[in-house]
């Protein structure tokens, strides 16, 4: 979603970084209606962020209505009965407050950074987007265009802007992860009102969010302000869909080429992984660390610095959910073909698997995990999203506070085995991104006149 011209300045007092130390204390709570609240109180600045998360994301759709849950993240700044259309961010510009949204496969998150004094506010604009959405034509309409216009600006016309799209329909055959969060356009111009309605009242309902809320209140105020605005919402009309499906094990390796608008070859390799949250998940997560955090990481030392066969070259874990894929991509160099880029990146990949990581770099790395873990909570907006998150995909928010036991648990021969039980041939997708100058073109038959 689009952020407020005042974005900057907010950053710079709620981005303010407080440095966790100590255990972050919270309380939380359950309306009648199934709300779930999380409240953190610190009053060290003058910043409150109000956020709300739902438990819906892509992977909730039907696959012949694929984009809804993103469609959403955009509808829902329209209006709602009490807010008249295009007045949700004028009231956070009007309050010196910023808003924002974002999807993914397994949620939907809303956000407004405050001052303190406007935590009312946040409230009422969150109360009004789950009670009072307004679902009509012209708001669906409106918002279509402006999808179109994010894909055909971040997918069609941005080079490697199709990576994911390509990767996830081959490396899932039966689970919605198999398309994109922003889903097809084709679907949501095909889809009507009722169904777009439909799909809120089945995911927006008090039992199926999160409202979370961090930084300068009082929790005994702040409680009876939730009750006020939250508490009158019914809960939904049936049941909460949950996807059930099963990818199956992937057991020969899927390669491809697609030719796109770029000037560099790319490689781009997606291994199976397990759910967030697994063991071996967070030595995967580890793993990528060596591969690629920093300038000092292995791909980036060895691929880009030293044998220049890389302008980039990097190591992800997409952490879901449901199991997900661990991708790991470069970029080459001018001159420099796809073949010869992934042969350097599946010798990094081998050596850790063949090799124990010494134990000075995996101390490195494992300061660099606690450094990361502390920086994702920094801020009041931070931790109000990882109190969301632990609690909707956990049912913990005091993961806040452990989750770094889990990633200090993880030894080096962890890190090995974990290599070579995922990160192996059979179980990826490898896509070489070419130009589209590379592809050849059908050989004409040339046709004699033999008259």
């Amino acid at each position: 979603m689009k952020k407020s011209i005042l974005f900057c300045l907010i950053l710079m007092m709620g981005g303010q970084v407080f440095s966790q130390t100590k255990k972050l204390d919270f309380t939380e709570f359950e309306l009648d209606n199934g709300l779930h609240v999380i409240l953190y109180q610190d009053n060290s600045t003058p910043i409150v962020c109000v956020s709300i998360m739902y438990h819906v994301g892509s992977k909730n759709e039907n696959p012949d209505r694929t984009g809804f849950a993103h469609f959403f993240e955009h509808l829902l700044f329209e209006g709602s009965e009490n807010i008249k259309r295009g007045q949700f961010d004028k009231l956070m510009t009007n309050a010196g407050a910023v808003n924002n949204a974002n999807t993914s496969n397994d949620r939907t998150y809303y956000y407004e950074i405050l001052p303190s004094n406007q935590l009312e506010l946040g409230l009422y604009v969150e109360s009004e987007r789950l009670m009072h959405a307004k679902i009509d034509q012209v708001g669906v309409d409106t918002q279509r265009e402006v999808v179109k216009e994010e894909k055909r600006q971040r997918v069609d016309n941005r080079p490697y802007g199709s990576i994911l799209e390509e990767v996830l329909k081959r490396a899932y055959t039966e689970h919605p992860y198999r398309w994109a969060t922003i889903g097809s356009m084709d679907h949501l111009n095909a889809a009507t009102l009722e169904e777009f309605t439909a799909f809120y009242e089945t995911f927006y309902v008090p039992e199926n969010a999160t409202l979370s809320i961090a930084g300068d209140l009082d929790i005994e105020e702040a409680k009876k302000l939730v009750e006020a605005y939250f508490s009158e919402i019914p809960k939904g009309k049936k049941e909460v869909p949950r996807p059930s499906i099963v990818e199956p094990e992937q057991k020969k390796e899927i390669r491809d080429v697609v030719f796109d608008n770029i000037q560099l070859p790319a490689v781009v390799q997606a291994y199976h992984m397990p759910a967030q949250g697994t063991d071996d998940y967070y030595a995967l997560s580890m793993l990528s660390t060596i591969l690629s955090g920093g300038q000092s990481s292995r791909m980036t030392k060895s691929i880009v610095d030293e044998q220049q066969k890389a302008v980039f070259a990097g190591a992800f874990p997409f952490a879901s959910e449901d199991p997900g894929l661990y991708l790991t991509m470069g970029i080459a160099n001018m001159g420099v073909s796809a073949d010869d880029l992934e042969t350097s990146m599946n010798a990094e990949i081998e050596k850790v698997k063949q090799e124990l990581v010494s134990e000075k770099e995996f101390e490195k790395v494992q300061n660099q995990i606690e450094n990361n873990f502390i920086s994702g909570n920094a801020t009041m907006a931070g931790i109000a999203e990882s109190l969301a998150n632990y609690h909707v995909y956990y049912g913990d928010a005091n993961l806040i506070n452990t989750e770094i036991n889990r990633f200090q648990k993880v030894t080096r021969e962890d890190l090995m085995r974990v290599a070579k039980k995922y990160l192996k041939a059979e179980n990826r997708v490898v896509l070489h991104y070419l130009p589209k100058s590379a592809q050849k073109q059908p050989t004409e038959t040339k046709v004699e006149d033999v008259n």
